[in-house]
């Protein structure tokens, strides 16, 4: 939920195509840990999708929609009959389940007629809570419960408390064996409680102070719920936020399967500055994470036009592993299921590592594409490969040359050679990205509209 800040540029080296490329046969984002002892590694594709589906309950022809689209799915915890259906369709689909680390909630549907509901947005219920338990309350310096900024009825409860701890981990964990999920995504696996209130917590004397309870206290719990999940079987999935500002959090929260990054591909400076993503150390650790393959990134992009969709996307190709996930979301609270024309673009398999120019400008190859991602604030250039077209763009191809009719031999004539021009550069602004696809992968895909006219590369650059 948190919103992004800003920090520094951080550059990094190229990779050996072969350093990354130890993959083999397995596709796909998710597959089982048979799988994974017996098979050889799966291999870079461009990024899957999946869907953050807690908006509201999906229909069926939305479950039928997401066992052919999607790699993973995120369902509240009262959606089990929707998760079951899943399974049904599509057997390698892996779907958690949404429970908040730091919050319990009292609107309607977590507390229904006095009594906490079955199933619940949290680990801990709010009469639970305050029944038995009302020292799990978070209180700020004047003893007073913290409702959340902007979440009306989330109440922000002791984080840090090992009992608080235990018992959440307990009964999330009985419920996701039960129940039969995947795992567990965890929200608000926050650095700040200042994106929620303004509150200073009981027992520290600034707002430092009470960044730092939380976030030792989040650290502490994670493991504890990492472990119990991970001796049961199911995966521990954190919304972890801004891990750009402290170095390691991001490897550390992930290491149980994964974790997500809900600001992805976000701009700086209020919209105006570089990529926020490739700031500090957190995109050198979802580079080795994803490059290790071994658990998930899953990445939303929040998309308000086309640029923000672009260099999203490329963003994540950049990223691209054997399970790098990546959604746009074009509504706050995700309730719809989200595609873009960008996911069926058929990038292919990555056949080298992302690389950063001098300029700022990251670029990667794929087997039938290139992405290219200007992280800065500033327009830059760069020179792209031949023959490839944007992705979305019309397919002009070539009009054939008519066969001779003349059988007579071609008269001698002594020319130089000419060589084929090289593209010319491609302009991206800041924070902008291309994706530029081999025209002919679009053509057997069916994907764009295709017309029979002179075909010159350069040219639609320049549209």
């Amino acid at each position: 939920m948190p919103k992004a800040t800003l920090m520094r540029d951080h550059p990094a080296a190229r990779w050996t195509a072969g350093l990354v490329l130890v993959a083999a046969c397995l596709t796909g984002c998710a597959t089982s840990s048979a799988q994974e002892i017996s098979a050889p590694p799966p291999k870079p594709l461009a990024p899957c999708a999946w869907w953050y589906g807690i908006g509201q309950p999906p229909t069926s022809q939305e479950i039928e929609l997401a066992a052919k689209r999607y790699q993973v799915v995120v369902l509240n915890a009262d959606q089990g009959a929707a998760m079951r259906r899943l399974r049904q369709l599509n057997p390698r689909v892996k779907v958690l389940v949404y429970k908040d680390l730091s919050s319990t909630r009292n609107y309607a549907g977590a507390v229904d007629g006095g009594q906490d509901a079955v199933f619940l947005p949290s680990g801990i219920g709010y009469v639970a809570a305050q029944e038995h338990h009302p020292e799990w309350f978070a209180q700020d310096v004047n003893g007073r419960r913290i409702e959340w900024q902007g979440y009306p009825k989330h109440w922000q409860m002791t984080v840090w408390n090992p009992a608080y701890q235990q018992a959440w981990t307990e009964a999330v964990v009985r419920e996701v064996t039960r129940e039969g999920w995947d795992g567990v995504l965890a929200d608000n696996d926050f650095n700040s409680l200042s994106h929620y209130s303004s509150a200073v917590l009981a027992g520290t004397a600034n707002v430092a102070e009470t960044d730092r309870k939380l976030r030792d206290g989040l650290d502490a719990f994670l493991s504890k719920v990492g472990d119990a999940l991970t001796n049961a079987d199911k995966l521990l999935v954190p919304n972890v936020s801004e891990t750009h500002l402290l170095p390691g959090r991001w490897t550390a929260h992930s290491r149980f399967g994964g974790a997500m990054e809900e600001n992805f591909g976000f701009r700086e400076n209020g919209g105006t500055g570089g990529l926020l993503t490739f700031r500090g150390n957190e995109f050198q650790e979802l580079r080795a994470q994803a490059a290790l393959g071994e658990s998930m990134l899953l990445l939303v992009t929040r998309t308000h036009n086309a640029r923000e969709e672009r260099s999203g996307y490329a963003s994540a190709a950049l990223l691209a592993g054997p399970r790098t996930c990546w959604t746009r979301a074009t509504t706050d609270d995700y309730r719809d299921p989200e595609w873009s024309t960008l996911q069926d673009s058929g990038l292919g398999e990555a056949i080298d590592a992302a690389s950063r120019l001098s300029n700022g400008v990251w670029t990667r190859t794929f087997t039938h594409g290139w992405v290219a991602v200007n992280t800065t604030a500033s327009t830059q250039t760069v020179v792209p490969p031949e023959d490839l077209i944007a992705a979305g763009a019309s397919i002009s191809l070539p009009t054939p040359t008519p066969t001779p009719t003349s059988t007579s031999k071609p008269t001698s004539t002594s020319s130089t050679a000419t060589s084929t021009p090289a593209p010319p550069p491609l302009t991206l602004a800041a924070a902008d990205a291309a994706i530029l696809i081999d025209p002919q992968q679009l053509v057997k895909r069916g994907a764009w509209r295709v017309t029979r006219d002179e075909f010159r590369v350069g040219s639609l650059w320049a549209r």
